[in-house]
Order: structure tokens, then sequence, then C-alpha cells
């Protein structure tokens, strides 16, 4: 009996351990590259302020209660209608124009170049019986998408890094801007070196005349068990006529208001506004938040996401977009709320319907 118990207990050691090597955690950074950065230290990167992942009064007991006693309207009641944009044909004419694919993932056109940030399309999870996304009317795949002149990854986590969809798009993918440490990731994955730039805060990285400043976040990082090896970041897109800031994952504070005053004002500024928590208030914006950092930003127009994809908290899925929409109309702040795939342009005066109401 004892040599079939320990021959159970090496056979399911060898498979978590297989499982822990697997691709999907990726690879990690060599800490010497970062030593000299002044927001590394004793082997992680660091947020310009004190940022707890979990508030004091917080612990897993008691949001694993929050869990239990979540709303029933966590996750939409019905399949998420979607409009199917052919992608490889279309035609943006002379504006720029995006399309929101839910969460943080979206495509630009802009002035002759297609610019894809943090696409995931799998799972916001390692494993299956995670991080699932809400049922959709149709799907977006890889093949669905033309060639990708810039690809840009913010940071690590698994709802910004779909290592599947990452394989699937990158013989497309022409360039890749990200933050320092990720690029070992997407070398373990295929990319190359001449593909890949990685940035630390406040350095800037020019594509023919397209400009990418990383900038700071409020947030962190990792996709296995240590965290913050890797860099977490925010971008500021500067082309020939528009400016764009592209938030990324971040709570508030006051990077935004030096953001704001250094590099902007901004055409556009898509900014976090969904899976907040009271127990990790620090790495994530609360909707009214949100509307606060695009003023501070000096953004013409503030473009709400991360919402209506996954539930990685545990509010209503649809009460980031109505608090944000509530909070911009009291501040007078141009919000644009798409539906996933809808194309749109970057004024602030564009009709949009409630969608997410009927579903």
């Amino acid at each position: 009996m004892v040599i079939y118990i320990s021959l159970a207990i090496a056979i399911i050691a060898f498979f978590i351990l297989t499982f822990l090597n697997s691709s999907v955690f990726g690879a990690e950074p060599k800490s010497e590259q970062f030593l000299k950065y002044p927001n590394y230290k004793d082997g992680v990167f660091y947020n310009q302020s004190l940022t707890e992942v979990m508030s004091p009064d917080g612990s897993f007991i008691k949001i694993l209660k929050e869990w239990i006693n979540k709303p029933k309207d966590n996750v939409p009641k019905n399949i998420i209608p979607i409009i199917k944009t052919d992608l490889i044909n279309f035609n943006p004419g002379n504006e720029p124009k995006i399309i929101w694919f839910g969460h943080s993932s979206y495509l630009i056109y802009i002035e002759g170049k297609k610019i894809l940030i943090d696409p995931v399309f799998n799972r916001a999870s390692p494993v299956s019986l995670m991080g699932k996304p809400f049922k959709m009317s149709d799907e977006y795949t890889a093949n669905d998408f033309p060639e990708i002149d810039i690809l840009v990854i913010s940071h690590d986590h698994y709802d910004h890094l779909d290592y599947q969809f990452f394989k699937d798009i990158l013989p497309k993918t022409k360039q890749i801007i990200t933050s320092k440490g990720i690029d070992v990731h997407l070398k373990l994955w295929g990319a190359t070196e001449n593909q890949l730039t990685s940035l630390n805060w406040d350095e800037s990285a020019s594509i023919e005349n397209f400009n990418f400043t990383c900038l700071p976040a409020r947030h962190f990082s990792g996709r296995k068990f240590k965290r913050a090896i890797s860099l977490w970041s925010s971008f500021a897109l500067k082309t020939e006529n528009y400016n764009l800031y592209l938030g990324g994952d971040s709570g508030f504070d006051t990077h935004f208001e030096k953001i704001g005053n250094e590099y902007g004002p901004f055409d556009l500024a898509i900014l976090e506004c969904g899976q907040y928590g009271k127990y990790w208030p620090k790495i994530h914006m609360t909707p009214e938040e949100t509307v606060k950092a695009s003023k501070l930003l000096k953004a013409k127009v503030l473009m709400p996401v991360h919402w209506a994809k996954f539930a990685l908290s545990t509010h209503s899925w649809i009460e980031p977009i109505e608090r944000a929409v509530l909070e911009a109309e009291k501040e007078n702040v141009s919000i644009l709320t798409p539906q996933i795939g809808e194309t749109f342009g970057l004024g602030g005066e564009q009709n949009f319907e409630k969608w997410w109401r009927v579903v």
C-alpha cells in the first residue's frame, strides 16, 4: 500500500511540475539587466507610491465571502451581441478608427498603421477552468486580423497577454512594443530580437513616425508565483497628427496629473474601468477615478475599457460603464461607449446606444 501511495504522489508531483514549467507561464527575466533602473530594487520593480495588492483590512477569507455572495448579474444573463467587422478589408479612411474587442483589447487604424493593444481572446487564466470570457454572439480569432504593424503589450497578466493568441498573431506581427522584462516571455514564444522593443518608464522608441513613450502605472505583474519581476506600464502614442494615451492597468495616483502636464493634452485616453474591489483599491480604479484620471491627463475624450469580457471582480458586469457614464455626464467629460466590434473615431460627439442594458 505504501508503494502505491508513494507512486501516486510521485505521479501527481510530476504532472504539477510539468504544468508549472509549461510555456504558458512564460520565462523569468535576469535581474542584472534592471539594476540600473531607479524603479527596480531587490529583484522586483516598484510603483511610485506604496501600493499593497490587498488592502490592510482585506483577507482571502473576506474576498472568498464576497465571491460566494456576488450578485447574479456578475456575468451577463444572455449572450452579448457583438459586431463582426471585416478587419482585413476594413478601410478607415483619412481619420483614425478604433475597434474594441472587450476588456482591454483594441485595434487602432491610424495614419496608415494598424496597432493592436493587449489582445486577449481565449481566457484570463493559465487553466481552462478559470478566466473564461463571457459568451458572445461571435468570436474574433487571429485569422480575422490583418497584418499588424505594431503590437503593444502593457504587462504580463493573463487578461492582457494571451499566450495562445500571441502565438497565433505573431506571424502577422511586424514590431512589438512592451514593458521591461516581458520580452523574455515573448522570445520564449517565438518573437525575435528584431521584432522587440522593451522599455522602462520614461523611455521612448520610434517606429517610423510613431513615437511610443513608456509611462508609469500603479499596478503589478506576474504569471506564476513571483510578482513584479517584469514591469507594468502605460504608453503615450504620438503620431504626426494625434496624441493618444494607452492606459494599461492602473490604480489612481499622482502619475496621471504629471503625465498630463508633461505629455498631454491627449486626443483620447483609453483607461481601465472595471474589476475594482474594496479589498484591492490601489491597483484598479473605480469608474469615478477613471473619469478624474482622464481630466488630469487633459484628454479630450475618454474611452473606458477593462470590462465586458471577464468577471475578475464581484461587481455587476455593467456597473463599471453605468457609473462611468454617470460620472462623465456630471463632470462634463466626453465618453465613448462603443459596442464590441464596432468601429468608431476619436471625436466625442458620437451617438452610441447603451447596448449593455439589453443583454
